[in-house]
């Protein structure tokens, strides 16, 4: 009978970062968006493919790759923004009629406000976990609190050309910020050095 050594190797698997690529899904998605809130275009048709293809699907990659690093933040940003993105469109679709009269003539706003408003919950402690993350992704979550704020205003009827406008604004500077972003996570990492500077973590909450 002869011995058998066994030997155990262990394979690392190595994720590139998937920020730059969501955060061009969200730069995207709400370049786009903003056009139709600012009445720059009309419509949300043209709107639609973007907010499934760029604003969610990009955005839930970016989730599934976070998932794979152990990054829960990133996991659960990522992922929540995602599939908002994707309610978002049926719920443009349901208010062009694409799902039938029935649901389109059954459509309450203020329901959507509702969904606004737990985005904003959401998003003011997502904007607490920004601040140990870096000072670029904080500028992005607070420009997402203004976002949500102004469109669950907006949907409950108060003062909604005030907060309307600032929700377009504040959608068009996300979108010039998290291009910034999505720019600084790919050069960053390919020039092996800070090119474009995000910003520390303010360290406040995470020594």
């Amino acid at each position: 009978m002869t011995s058998q050594t066994i030997q155990t190797q262990q394979v690392k698997i190595v994720n590139a970062d998937p920020s730059a690529l969501g955060l061009f899904g969200l730069a995207m998605v709400t370049l786009v968006a903003s056009s139709q809130k600012l009445g720059i275009t009309d419509g949300y048709s043209l709107v639609i493919p973007w907010a499934i293809f760029l604003g969610a699907f990009a955005q839930l990659f970016a989730c599934i790759q976070d998932s794979k690093r152990n990054n829960t933040f990133g996991t659960t940003a990522f992922g929540a923004y995602a599939f908002f993105w994707l309610a978002v469109a049926c719920s443009w679709m349901i208010k062009l009629g694409v799902f039938g009269t029935i649901l389109q003539a059954d459509a309450d706003g203020k329901q959507l406000g509702f969904a606004f408003l737990g985005y904003l919950i959401f998003t003011l402690f997502m904007t607490i976990g920004a601040m140990e993350a870096n000072k670029v992704l904080f500028i992005i979550f607070i420009l997402i609190d203004f976002l949500f704020l102004g469109l669950t205003f907006d949907a409950f009827g108060v003062a909604p050309n005030v907060f309307h406008t600032m929700a377009a604004y504040a959608e068009l500077c996300i979108a010039i910020v998290s291009f910034y972003g999505s720019g600084a996570s790919v050069l960053n990492a390919h020039f092996g050095r800070s090119f474009l500077p995000v910003g520390a973590p303010f360290g406040i909450f995470k020594k």
